[in-house]
């Protein structure tokens, strides 16, 4: 355990959020409102953790232990209080302790540490693979719609790639923390990659539109 661990507010959800990534979150409790005027004052981060177990409105969510610290890059305030705030993921954390005497629930955390990356063949593979399928799958998902995609821009950097990517996948929340609380960006990247070519896979399907009955009666003959 860190010597000294940073007091963060968190900001309990539904939704992992990964490093390098944005979302916008729609505050409308009153303690989450006040969070946020108070980490804009102070210019604080706070910490956003996926729910274990409760509800995400009220006072009985149990978080995940493993989160991410985030920005505010910007704050839209309606007549009513209720706020758009925009945030921008920026690096982990692992909760060591709980307070819930405050409006807000409020961490103690520390840094998550990254293993530091050998530069092997495997590891120049894999991460040559990642960005060439993110690029297929991109192009081919569009292609169904006649679209043309450029070059995608993707981090040079192989954990911030990791990162991205991982915010990037179709899948199921608890997989996407398991992906966050992992340490080893080659791993990570090594999991990744089936994901991937599924995805690439189901990309090649024709798109889906729902067809009203009305669109359908020219080609419908009644008995």
């Amino acid at each position: 355990m860190a010597d000294r661990l940073e007091e963060m507010p968190l900001f309990l959800l539904r939704t992992v959020l990964f490093p390098y990534a944005q979302i916008q979150l729609h505050v409308f409790e009153e303690r989450y409102r006040e969070m946020v005027r108070h980490c804009t004052q102070f210019d604080q981060p706070f910490g956003v953790v996926l729910i274990r177990s409760g509800e995400e409105v009220g006072q009985t969510a149990e978080p995940y232990m493993v989160g991410t610290a985030v920005r505010i890059v910007s704050v839209h305030t309606y007549d009513d209080g209720k706020m758009d705030v925009r945030v921008q993921g920026e690096r982990r954390f692992r909760v060591r302790k709980l307070e819930y005497d405050r409006p807000y629930v409020v961490g103690y955390v520390e840094p998550v540490v990254e293993l530091e990356i050998e530069d092997t063949p495997r590891t120049q593979a894999l991460l040559s693979r990642a960005r060439e399928y993110v690029q297929t799958y991109i192009e081919t998902y569009f292609a169904r719609f006649d679209v043309k995609v450029a070059k995608i821009k993707l981090p040079v950097d192989a954990t911030a790639l990791s990162f991205v990517v991982a915010h990037f996948l179709q899948i199921e929340n608890l997989d996407k923390q398991r992906l966050l609380e992992g340490t080893d960006t080659i791993e990570r990247i090594a999991d990744m990659i089936p994901i991937l070519e599924r995805h690439i896979e189901d990309a090649k399907a024709p798109p889906y539109q729902r067809v009203s009955p009305v669109q359908m009666s020219e080609w419908i003959t009644p008995n």
